[in-house]
C-alpha cells in the first residue's frame, strides 16, 4: 500500500511538472531549450543503480539517457517535449530516492506484522532544485543512500561478486567426489579447479602451489570457505560443502542485492544502544552508537525458532523487563500438543520437570490428575514450570513486550550452541551468554554487578525488575554479512529471500507507465 501510494505521488509529480508553461523557469533539467549539465549527473546515477543493488530498468535509465542525448545533440525539442522529459526524469529520480531510502516493497509482503519506521517523506522537488542550484546532483543522490557501515561493505562486496560472474573457475563443474566425500590427505581430480575457485573467492592466497593431495593451504582454504558459508569448518568436502561451492557468483550477486534491500528497511541506528539478532546467522550483537559510529560491545550465539514449524518472527520492540529465575508459563499450543500428551504417557514427568497448574483464579495446584489435564485442554487452567535447573527458560528472561510473545532467555541445554545450525526453539530466542547480556542491559545501574546478577539467576525465586532505560531489540534477517572484511553467506533459513526476490520481480513488472514512457 505504501509503495502504491508513492507511485501515485510520482504520477502526480510528473503531471504537474509536465503542465509547466513553456518559456518559464519551471523546468528543472532544461535551460535555453537544452538539457543542462546536471542531467548527465542524474542519469548517470540512475544508470548506476545496480551498484546499490537496484535495477536501472525501474527508472528507464537507458531510455531517458537516449532521449536526453537526442535533445542535447539534435534539433532543440519543443516546449511540450521538454515538459515531458523534464517531468519523466524528475519522476524517475523521485522513485530512485524512495527506493534507496525505504526499499522497493512493503516489508509486510514478506513478513506478516513486520512494521518498520519509514523515513519522513522527502520534499523531492525542493531537494532536487537545491541540488541543481548548487550543481551537485550526483553528490546529493549518492549522499541519500543508507548511512550504515554494513551497507557500504555490502556495496563493495556486490561489486566484487559482479566481477566474478564470468570467471573461468565456474565455466565447468567440479568433478564427482571420491565416494561421498573428500577427506584430508586424499587425491581428487578436481583439485586444480577447486583451488581456482577458492583463490577467486579470496579463501586461498593467490599463487599458492597446488598440492598433489588435499592438504596444507588448500585444506585451510576450504575450512575458511566453510566458515564463511555457515558450515562446520571440518575440512571435509562433502555434499553440503560441494553444493555451496557450486553456487554461481550470479546467484550470490542476487543474494547480496536482497541483503541491501533489507538494510534499507531495517532501523539499526535508532538508539544509542541496541540489541540485534540476525536469525539466519544465529547471532546476537549488542552495540552502541556514538558520533555515527557503531561499536559492537557483545557478540554471542543464539538458538532461534524451527524453520519448518515455529519460526521466530521479525520485529523491533523495547526491552523493558528482566526476570531472574523465571517461571515458564507453557504456551497453550505447546501444552496441548506436547506437554499434556507427555504427561498422560509419563505421569512422573510432572514432578521430574517441576510443573504445576494455575487455575483461572490464580491458585496453584501441584498435584497431577486427569481432570487437571482436561482443564488445561479446555483452556480453563494453564501449566507452568517452576524456577530451577530444569526450567525451559534457564535462569533469566529478557522481556520486550510484543504481540508474538517472543523473548530472549537462557537454556538448560547449552550444548546446542555447539551446533552450526541452531533452529531448535518454539520461536523464542535462547542466548549463549546471559550474564554478559544482562550486564550490557544494566550497565547504567552500578548496583547490578556481575556477582549480583549471578545470585539473582541462581536464587530460584522469581524476581522481575523494570529497566530505567528501555533497550531496543531488533529481530532481523540477513543472509549476507560482512565481518572483519570477510563476506559470510548463510542459508535462507525461512525462505524469506525467496519471497523477497519474487516480490521485487513482481514490483518491477508492475511499474508500467509510472516512469517508462
Amino acid at each position: 500500500m505504501l509503495r502504491k501510494c508513492f507511485q501515485c505521488l510520482v504520477l502526480l509529480l510528473a503531471f504537474t511538472a509536465g503542465a509547466a508553461p513553456a518559456g518559464t523557469d519551471e523546468f528543472l533539467w532544461f535551460a535555453g531549450g537544452r538539457p543542462t549539465a546536471d542531467v548527465r549527473e542524474a542519469v548517470h546515477v540512475l544508470s548506476s543503480g545496480a551498484e546499490q543493488g537496484l535495477d536501472p530498468r525501474d527508472y528507464d535509465a537507458s531510455g531517458l539517457d537516449r532521449r536526453l542525448q537526442q535533445a542535447l545533440q539534435g534539433p532543440p525539442p519543443g516546449a511540450a517535449e521538454q515538459a515531458q522529459l523534464d517531468s519523466q526524469l524528475t519522476a524517475a529520480v523521485a522513485l530512485y530516492l524512495a527506493d534507496l531510502q525505504d526499499g522497493r516493497v512493503d516489508p509486510r509482503l514478506i513478513h506478516a506484522n513486520f512494521e518498520v519506521p519509514r523515513h519522513v517523506p522527502l520534499d523531492t522537488d525542493a531537494f532536487l532544485r537545491d541540488a541543481v542550484r548548487r550543481h551537485r546532483v550526483g553528490d546529493a543522490l549518492r549522499e541519500a543512500e543508507p548511512r550504515l557501515p554494513m551497507y557500504a561493505s555490502l556495496r563493495a562486496t556486490l561489486a566484487r561478486y559482479r566481477l566474478l560472474a564470468d570467471h573461468p573457475a565456474w565455466q565447468a563443474a567440479l568433478p564427482s567426489l571420491p565416494g561421498r566425500k573428500l577427506a584430508p590427505g586424499q587425491t581428487y581430480a578436481g583439485l586444480p579447479l577447486l583451488a581456482r575457485r577458492l583463490e577467486a573467492l579470496g579463501d586461498l592466497p593467490a599463487g599458492t602451489a597446488l598440492p598433489e593431495r588435499f592438504q596444507g593451504a588448500l585444506l585451510a582454504a576450504l575450512q575458511a570457505f566453510q566458515e564463511r558459508h555457515g558450515l562446520a569448518p571440518d575440512g571435509v568436502l562433502g555434499p553440503a560443502t560441494l553444493q555451496q561451492l557450486n553456487v554461481p557468483p550470479a546467484a550470490r550477486v542476487r543474494q547480496i542485492e536482497l541483503a541491501l534491500e533489507r538494510l534499507r528497511w531495517t532501523p539499526f541506528l535508532q538508539a544509542p544502544r541496541m540489541i540485534a539478532v540476525n536469525v539466519p546467522e544465529f547471532v546476537l550483537r549488542a552495540y552502541e552508537v556514538a558520533d555515527g559510529q557503531v561499536h559492537v560491545k557483545l557478540t554471542m550465539k543464539v538458538i532461534v525458532g524451527k524453520a519448518l514449524a515455529t519460526r521466530t518472527p521479525l520485529f523491533d520492540e523495547d526491552m523493558r523487563l528482566i526476570e531472574f529465575s523465571p517461571y515458564w508459563n507453557v504456551p497453550p499450543s505447546i501444552a496441548r500438543k506436547e506437554v499434556v500428551p507427555r504427561l498422560k504417557r509419563d505421569p512422573a514427568y510432572f514432578e521430574r520437570e517441576g510443573f504445576e497448574f494455575v487455575t483461572a483464579g490464580g491458585a496453584v495446584v501441584t498435584t497431577l490428575a486427569p481432570e487437571h489435564l482436561d482443564a488445561v485442554l479446555a483452556g480453563r487452567w494453564r501449566i507452568r514450570q517452576r524456577p530451577g535447573p530444569k526450567n525451559a527458560l534457564g535462569d533469566i528472561k529478557f522481556v520486550f513486550p510484543n504481540q508474538e510473545n517472543i523473548y530472549l532467555h537462557h537454556t538448560p541445554a547449552p550444548q546446542l550452541f555447539e551446533r552450526e545450525r541452531r533452529d531448535f526453539s518454539h520461536g523464542c530466542i535462547r542466548v549463549e551468554a546471559p550474564v554478559a547480556l544482562a550486564r550490557f542491559v544494566l550497565q547504567d545501574d552500578p548496583a547490578w554487578t556481575e556477582e549480583r546478577i549471578r545470585e539473582a539467576m541462581a536464587n530460584r525465586e522469581s524476581n522481575t525488575i523494570r529497566l530505567d532505560q528501555p533497550v531496543p531489540v531488533l529481530i532481523a534477517y540477513n543472509t549476507v554479512v560482512v565481518k572483519g572484511g570477510r563476506v559470510f553467506f548463510y542459508p535462507d533459513l525461512y525462505g524469506h529471500d525467496r519471497l523477497l526476490d519474487t516480490a521485487l520481480r513482481e514490483r518491477s513488472a508492475g511499474l508500467g507507465p509510472v516512469n517508462r514512457p
